[in-house]
């Protein structure tokens, strides 16, 4: 009896005993829920870096055709610089990507050869441009031309707003001397990173 007793008290301590702490993990979140959300904080996070660049900043472009050869080859991929004209006028000299003034849905690739207010003059392949530092004119030098041009004269007076564009390739090339003068609005940009072909990969001065 009494080791019966015994037993039993030696049960009952046991119940009376501190009772230990109860541990509550939290529950894990849902991997999925957890992937999505990633995803959709990604999407943001590229959506307001890559539109506001794409729109004011810099594009890409692929060249079509063979207007400016040999400067640029059909199929170049460029990436052009639409930030640097918010801050100072398009120079003579550089490449840019602008829309056609009689179908504003295309873009062309040309070269700016006259600025606003001045007076550019084509003859036998040789360019002349008339302005306040030049009044009796200056020979443009074109080095990078390599076909043979043709030998019409081409007169055109710039407004303060337009500028006079041709091809490198000549022969092969619409631009101011068919369809006139180019109005600054059109203007997107100038031709920065060429890269596309990769042994090509170049950025212009």
């Amino acid at each position: 009896m009494e080791s019966n007793q015994k037993e039993e008290n030696e049960i009952d301590g046991g119940v009376d005993s501190e009772p230990k702490p109860r541990i509550i993990e939290p529950k894990p979140k849902s991997a999925m829920r957890q992937s999505i959300w990633e995803f959709v904080k990604f999407f943001l996070i590229a959506f307001a870096i890559i539109i506001p660049i794409r729109m004011w900043v810099a594009q890409p472009f692929v060249v079509s055709g063979s207007s400016m050869v040999p400067t640029y080859e059909n199929g170049e991929y460029l990436i052009v610089d639409e930030l640097s004209y918010h801050f100072r006028e398009p120079a003579r000299g550089e490449v840019i990507i602008f829309r056609y003034p009689n179908d504003p849905s295309k873009f062309f690739i040309k070269r700016i050869m006259g600025l606003p207010g001045e007076k550019a003059v084509l003859t036998d392949g040789a360019l002349y441009i008339y302005n306040n530092e030049f009044p009796d004119g200056v020979l443009i030098e074109e080095p990078y031309i390599s076909e043979e041009l043709d030998h019409t004269t081409i007169t055109i007076n710039l407004n303060g707003d337009e500028y006079f564009v041709l091809g490198d390739n000549r022969p092969k090339s619409m631009d101011s001397r068919i369809w006139g003068a180019l109005s600054e609005k059109l203007i997107i940009g100038r031709a920065w990173l060429r890269l596309w072909p990769f042994d090509k990969i170049s950025i212009p001065l």
